[in-house]
Order: structure tokens, then C-alpha cells, then sequence
């Protein structure tokens, strides 16, 4: 089953038909909007072809894990269906142009289709993340000092056994040093005095 979800019996189902695909049906037919937010939230399917102002809308304040790609590629206009005859039809279109020329209707659609309502649980996310990755970082640094004292306590007999041998080689290397050192200022001191003894001899 192909992997693109798409309303069945909707203009998109048709655009996908006689434009994309060429009347096959190679796409996952989709009975309500809801099934296909569900659908996309659940991985059944990848994507999905929607109307844009209202997968606008949908995604900027409703499904905020879901987000809208691309550019529109088949933009359309949204109409008002009236009864033939309707008495009030022209008062409508005036107060449509009325709202379209003072530039309301471009306000409602920012506030309703372009307004970002998602942008505070990023923040939020954002935060958890951080949290998360600084206990993350504490359990490793217990993990490891434990690990680490486990260790010690494995070898405190090979800890008990070769330190005291250290301790000994240090002091029997310091006395070796010791005694090397008084013995060569002994023989200097002996060369010193058999010089001077010399020296008397010669001048007598």
C-alpha cells in the first residue's frame, strides 16, 4: 500500500488522479480529516494531500508534531454557496469586497492560518531536553565514581600487599643515596687532605 494519504471523494483525490498518477488509485484512501492527522501522527503514512489553508491552520495551532512542506502547487479560491434568487446575494458581495479592499480578510487569515500557537511547547521541549541531558550526564559521573570504587575495593588486597613494598623500596633507595653521597664527601675529603699533606711536603 502506497505510503501517500489522501481524502477519498475530495478535489485532491481528483487533482492526484488526472494530474499526478494518471487515474490510478496508487495512494491510501483516507474516509475523514481526522483519519489522515491520525494517520500521519500514527506512521501509517508519510504524507498527506490536503487542502493548504486548512493543513495551514491544522499545523500551526492543532497537530504541532506535524508540519507543512513545499510550496502550494495548485492554489484554488474559497467560494459562499447561496441559494439562486438569494435576497441578500449583492448585500454579500459588497460586504465581501467591503472586507477584501479594507484588508480584514487578510488579517483573519494571518491570525486563523499563519499564526505560529506551537512555538511555546517547542520552548518547552526545548527545556525537557536540556534537563534530561544534564541528569543524563550526573547518572554517568555516579555510574563511573562507583565503578571506580567497585574496582579499589576488587584490589585493596593487591593495594594492601604492594604498598608497604613501595613505602620500603622509596626509604631503601633514599638511604642507598644517603650513604653513596656521605661516602663520596668521605673520599673527597680524604683526596682534599692528601693534597694539602702533599703540598707541605713539597714546600718543606
Amino acid at each position: 500500500m502506497n505510503r501517500i494519504g489522501i481524502r477519498v471523494g475530495t478535489a485532491s483525490e481528483e487533482y492526484f488522479k488526472t494530474e499526478i498518477s494518471g487515474e490510478s488509485k496508487d495512494y491510501y484512501p483516507l474516509r475523514s480529516r481526522q483519519q489522515l492527522y491520525d494517520s500521519l501522527l500514527a506512521g501509517i503514512i508519510d504524507v498527506a494531500l490536503s487542502d493548504s489553508g486548512i493543513a495551514e491552520y491544522a499545523t500551526s495551532s492543532i497537530y504541532c508534531n506535524l508540519t507543512l512542506v513545499g510550496n502550494d502547487f495548485d492554489r484554488g479560491a474559497f467560494g459562499i454557496v447561496t441559494r439562486k434568487q438569494w435576497i441578500y446575494a449583492q448585500d454579500l458581495d459588497v460586504g465581501i469586497l467591503s472586507l477584501k479592499e479594507s484588508g480584514k480578510l487578510d488579517n483573519l487569515r494571518q491570525k486563523w492560518f499563519q499564526a505560529q500557537h506551537c512555538s511555546d511547547s517547542t520552548i518547552t521541549t526545548t527545556a525537557i531536553e536540556i534537563e534530561a541531558t544534564g541528569g543524563l550526564f550526573i547518572t554517568f559521573a555516579i555510574t563511573t565514581l562507583i565503578s571506580l570504587l567497585l574496582f579499589l575495593w576488587a584490589k585493596r588486597y593487591n593495594i594492601k600487599n604492594y604498598l608497604p613494598q613501595f613505602i620500603r623500596k622509596n626509604e631503601s633507595s633514599t638511604t642507598e643515596e644517603y650513604s653513596t653521597k656521605r661516602k663520596s664527601n668521605k673520599i673527597s675529603g680524604h683526596e682534599q687532605n692528601h693534597q694539602a699533606l702533599c703540598q707541605d711536603f713539597t714546600k718543606s
